[in-house]
């Protein structure tokens, strides 16, 4: 009797080992495959964020140089959606900030800073251009000037205005006419005329909605004013 109950505690013993064997085994098996798993998502995710292409300021499409400020606009489509104007991330004017509106759209940035200096729009279609021509003439010099229209920004518009504009370095708004789109990125004080100017004329055979040219968009790097 004494046997045979030995007999059956090894066989329990016996029993109980090759259980915890086989659970043992079942467990590493499994964390090896998690782990295993973890480390190829690891190595996944961290080769998407490597392909991700960079944002830069604005979303324009590269980096700009030291001292430069990122600048990106675009003028308004048709009457319906108004211009945006962004400089260093900061969104200056747009539809959803509610400070746009029909005629020419105007953002004055400090050329040293990059700081917001003003923002205002000035309506060419049932307005008074007598606001903006005083508008332009208290600019002062080193002052960056953004324009966009939106809608129509040339009816109201007369030679004084325009030889204003002009001498911010625009070469377009001699030919601005009724319903064109236009931006442009000029300066008060600047030597030479702008490279930041961008002009689609309003043509009933080429216009991309009826009785307007498309969006014009732009962007790029403005020098910052030195000492």
């Amino acid at each position: 009797m004494r046997i045979a109950g030995a007999a059956k505690l090894v066989v329990v013993i016996a029993i109980f080992l090759l259980t915890f064997y086989v659970i043992f085994q079942v467990f590493e098996i499994k964390m090896d495959a998690n782990l295993g798993h973890i480390f190829a998502r690891s190595a996944l995710d961290a080769a998407a964020r490597s392909t991700k292409p960079p944002r830069y300021k604005c979303g324009i499409s590269k980096a700009c140089p030291e001292k430069h400020f990122a600048f990106k606009m675009s003028s308004g489509a048709a009457n319906v959606v108004g211009p945006k104007i962004c400089v260093e991330d900061n969104v200056l004017m747009s539809g959803v900030k509610n400070n746009v509106g029909r005629g020419i759209n105007t953002a004055l940035v400090n050329g040293k800073t990059g700081e917001l200096l003003d923002t205002k729009f000035f309506d060419m279609w049932g307005g008074d251009v007598a606001p903006l021509i005083e508008f332009l003439k208290t600019i002062q010099d080193g002052t960056i000037v953004l324009m966009a229209t939106y809608d129509d920004g040339a009816t109201k518009l007369n030679d004084e205005a325009r030889k204003l504009i002009a001498e911010l370095g625009s070469s377009s708004i001699t030919n601005l006419g009724f319903r064109d789109n236009w931006v442009f990125c000029g300066g008060k004080g600047i030597k030479t005329k702008s490279p930041f100017e961008q002009h689609i004329k309003n043509n009933k055979d080429t216009n991309k909605y009826e009785g307007w040219p498309e969006v014009v968009e732009m962007e790029g790097c403005i020098p910052q004013k030195q000492e």
